[in-house]
């Protein structure tokens, strides 16, 4: 039999196969609608008339659709310095984080690392034992870094998981035959990582570079303690100061006032909710695939 008439040939599937494949497409079909209808219900819930919101009537479409929320969130002038605060710590905070730990990963997952296990453990005994927040702010306050812009980007820029993580990728992923074979050529530990480590590494680079975006980008406690100045403060302060002063107005005012006061802080929270992910959701597409090979990172061997 030709290889032409083998692969034309047609995979008998049998009732076994059938029914497990459809309970198989069954339970992703629901665990999908249990991940995405959330997300899809706040979007649409953003657009809609926030009584039908309250009211239950909103489903799977916009109800008398409207862009008050909107509207009435972007006519705040904070709003754009937030986001000019939000991508600078983003951009300048994930490069920091990836020039710190990536280079200290490697140093830890090579062999001939001078007091390797006590580095290690020097590591990773912070990530269970701090020492609370009192401690850390007269730190960083007598580092002269409290209300300052580079506190959203220095101080906590060291994170144990995501060297822990590139420390995995490079003991499995990476040969000692590659290093032996640069030595015999002259390469020192420095051009060998500039030359061959990083173009090597671009999955486990992509992962932690998305996972530290977006921890920054969700981040405000560290605003909320540090920073005083509102010139400084990142996206996510300035839509919870506008949250709350719309529901503190809600609640001050009487009769219908307070009515629309409340329906349009309803429909300000969900706006707000999409104004502050729609920029990491628009970035995971072009790192998915770099994430998805993160995830098998130090599942194999060899």
């Amino acid at each position: 039999m030709t290889k032409t008439a083998t692969a034309g040939r047609k995979v008998q599937r049998t009732a076994s196969d059938k029914v497990f494949n459809f309970f198989l497409y069954l339970i992703c079909g629901i665990g999908a609608f249990i991940v995405l209808y959330p997300m899809y219900f706040i979007i649409i819930a953003s657009f809609s008339d926030p009584t039908a919101v309250s009211s239950g009537n909103v489903g799977f479409f916009p109800v008398r659709p409207t862009l008050a929320g909107y509207e009435r969130l972007l006519g705040y002038a904070s709003i754009w310095r937030g986001y000019r605060n939000t991508i600078l710590y983003t951009v300048l905070g994930t490069a920091m984080m990836l020039a710190v730990n990536i280079p200290a990963a490697y140093a830890l997952s090579r062999k001939d690392l001078v007091g390797r296990r006590i580095i290690n453990l020097l590591l990773i005994f912070p990530m269970f034992f701090s020492g609370g927040l009192i401690p850390t702010y007269m730190t960083v306050r007598n580092f002269g870094l409290v209300d300052n812009f580079w506190v959203m980007i220095i101080p906590f820029s060291v994170v144990t998981y995501y060297v822990i993580v590139a420390r995995t990728f490079f003991e499995s992923s990476l040969p000692d035959g590659i290093w032996e074979a640069a030595q015999i050529d002259g390469c020192g530990n420095l051009r060998f990582f500039f030359s061959f480590v990083l173009p090597l590494s671009k999955a486990i680079i992509a992962v932690i570079a998305l996972w530290a975006a977006v921890g920054i980008w969700n981040q405000y406690f560290n605003a909320l303690i540090y920073l005083r100045s509102d010139y400084l403060q990142p996206l996510q302060i300035i839509l919870r100061s506008i949250l709350i002063s719309n529901q503190n107005m809600a609640s001050m005012t009487t009769g219908s006032a307070a009515q629309e006061a409340q329906e349009l802080a309803e429909l300000i929270k969900y706006a707000v909710i999409v104004v502050s992910s729609a920029p990491i959701m628009c970035m995971y597409p072009f790192v998915q695939k770099y994430f998805n090979q993160g995830v098998m990172i130090g599942a194999m061997k060899g």
